[in-house]
C-alpha cells in the first residue's frame, strides 16, 4: 500500500527527473486510465455486429436434397457422368452436375412437394474398357418438404 509520504517522495523524485507534468501522474491514476481504455475496447467489441448476428437476419431458404449414385453395367460406381435434373412438368433440365470419384452426386432443390426426373447425358462418354454406355431408365424422384431422397442411375 502506498502511503502519503511515499507518494510525496515518489512525486518529488519524478519532478526532479522530468519536466513534463503528465509523467508525474500518480501510479493509481495510470491504472485507472488503462482499465478505462480496456473497458471501452471490450464494450466496442461486444456492441459490434458479429457474423452470427448478421446470419440471423439472413436465414437460409429451406431446401430438399436429391442424393444419388451412378452405377455402371458391372455394378461399380461411375466417375464423371453428367447428371441432369429437371422437374417432371418441365422439358429442360434445371440442374446439371457431374458424378464424383465415388459415382455420387447431390443437388439442393426447393423445399415443397414436387416430382423430379433424373437422367444422365452420356454423349461421348465411354467406359474404361472402351464400350459406349447407355442409360437404362430415367430415375423418378418424389420430394416432400425438406427431406433427403436417395436414388441411383443404372447404366447399361
Amino acid at each position: 500500500m502506498v502511503t502519503r509520504t511515499t507518494k510525496k517522495k515518489w512525486l518529488k523524485k519524478a519532478k526532479m527527473t522530468t519536466s513534463n507534468p503528465r509523467l508525474t501522474q500518480s501510479y493509481a491514476s495510470r491504472h485507472i486510465l488503462v482499465f478505462f481504455a480496456l473497458f471501452l475496447i471490450l464494450l466496442a467489441l461486444s456492441v459490434a455486429p458479429t457474423s452470427a448476428g448478421q446470419d440471423a437476419g439472413k436465414r437460409e431458404k429451406p431446401y430438399a436434397l436429391i442424393f444419388g449414385t451412378v452405377w455402371g453395367p458391372d455394378n461399380r460406381p461411375v466417375y464423371g457422368v453428367r447428371v441432369l435434373i429437371r422437374r417432371a412438368d418441365k422439358k429442360k433440365p434445371q440442374w446439371e452436375l457431374m458424378s464424383n470419384h465415388m459415382g455420387e452426386f447431390a443437388q439442393r432443390v426447393p423445399a415443397g412437394t414436387a416430382d423430379y426426373i433424373i437422367s444422365a447425358d452420356l454423349k461421348g462418354y465411354k467406359s474404361l474398357d472402351g464400350r459406349k454406355l447407355s442409360l437404362g431408365d430415367d430415375a423418378k424422384v418424389h420430394v416432400d418438404n425438406e427431406e433427403r431422397v436417395d436414388t441411383g442411375l443404372h447404366l447399361k
